[in-house]
């Protein structure tokens, strides 16, 4: 048997993944490891896991407190806040105690989330090899491409921060998506395995009994955008107060109509097999769990990775993308019942949702890590 030690920064979404692999790892009978921000960990992972501190709680709530500047910047302000001020400084304060852990775990294999660069810096340096968890599927087609003097700038803050270019490992990197997604042409190295769903931790408790038996639509803006989507929230709520379908809204309490459940988080995996549509900002892990249930999406993308996951979904035809910014009430009124009442919208998904079965998730990501191992 192998250990396997997973480095990741403290957002859910980059968690969620490395939940699924190491715990199909553990499944097998290797040790499995995380190295972050306890605290971030706990609630993703099993109450047995092993966690090695890399991130203090001071250090998660500075990340967090730049994390809203940076959703109020707009323009290549965001791109240089993301790597001047958040991206290369965790790498800087996460390599002790990814240092530590491989001291004291001795892993055969490292996998560090694509942000969290203190992995592959710290493996390097200790001789191990080390894979690329690519908790989001943008950054494989570069799209900074079109830029060639900003992509050169994030490649001389990778250069001064490791020498290089470390953000994908030349050896293995698990995309948690699959071809009939992200189009492209790519190494051998790429496993496109789908989104990683099995040996997940929900411990979001919700009401079941007050689901009605109707249309049901998943509306999230994850949990990184706060108050940056109140417009847009207030806009959908409107959107669909006289619509026959009943409305999951993950957002703080306000006043709603009586077919929309408001609530602060919900158990989004649990709840994805009761749903018909999701509407979401884009996130990778939303988008491609709603599509691992064969459901049709809204997307409205804010920023990061966020506009070319809501590309792929719209030229897949699994979905209807709406600016963000400028959406009013009948723009999601009209998209939510284009992709609820046309067909073609849900048999797209269906269609994604048989590329994710087949490409074969935490399982095919374990098989390729112990791959790795042999050699």
């Amino acid at each position: 048997m192998s250990r396997f030690l997973f480095v990741v920064p403290p957002l859910t979404g980059h968690v969620n993944p490395t939940a699924s692999v190491g715990g199909e790892l553990l499944a097998r009978g290797h040790e499995v490891a995380w190295v972050g921000h306890p605290g971030t960990l706990a609630p993703l992972l099993p109450d047995d896991a092993v966690v090695f501190p890399a991130i203090d709680d001071l250090l998660e709530a500075d990340i967090r407190t730049k994390r809203e500047r940076w959703l109020a910047l707009r323009g290549m302000a965001v791109v240089k806040f993301f790597w001047e001020e958040f991206l290369i400084p965790l790498g800087h304060a996460m390599v002790p105690g990814v240092a530590d852990a491989v001291r004291e775990f001795a892993p055969d294999v490292v996998v560090a989330d694509q942000q969290a660069l203190a992995g592959p810096l710290v493996a390097g340096h200790a001789g191990l090899p080390w894979v690329t968890s690519a908790s989001t599927s943008a950054e494989l087609i570069n799209p900074l491409r079109t830029m060639p003097k900003v992509d050169a700038w994030v490649r001389d803050l990778l250069h001064g921060f490791a020498g290089g270019d470390i953000r994908f490992s030349d050896r293995l990197v698990l995309v948690y998506s699959s071809a009939a997604l992200v189009a492209g042409e790519f190494g051998e190295e790429v496993a496109f395995v789908g989104p990683a769903l099995t040996h997940r931790v929900e411990r979001v408790e919700f009401p079941w009994h007050r689901l009605t038996g109707g249309r049901r639509v998943l509306v999230s803006l994850g949990t990184l955008n706060g108050p940056a989507g109140e417009r847009f929230l207030n806009q959908v709520l409107e959107a669909v107060a006289d619509l026959d379908v009943q409305v999951i809204m993950v957002a703080e309490p306000r006043p709603c109509p009586p077919n929309v459940l408001m609530l602060p988080s919900v158990p989004q995996l649990a709840l994805m097999p009761h749903l018909d549509a999701v509407i979401t900002h884009g996130g990778h892990n939303t988008v491609c769990e709603a599509l691992a249930h064969g459901l049709p999406l809204v997307v409205a993308p804010i920023r990061d990775d966020q506009p070319t996951v809501a590309a792929q979904v719209v030229a897949a035809g699994a979905g209807v993308r709406l600016t963000y910014s400028r959406a009013r009430a009948a723009d999601v009124r009209s998209a939510l019942e284009s992709v609820l009442d046309e067909p073609e919208y849900a048999a797209a998904a269906e269609l994604v949702r048989e590329s994710f079965l087949a490409a074969g998730g935490a399982t095919a990501a374990a098989d390729r890590l112990e791959k790795v191992v042999a050699g």
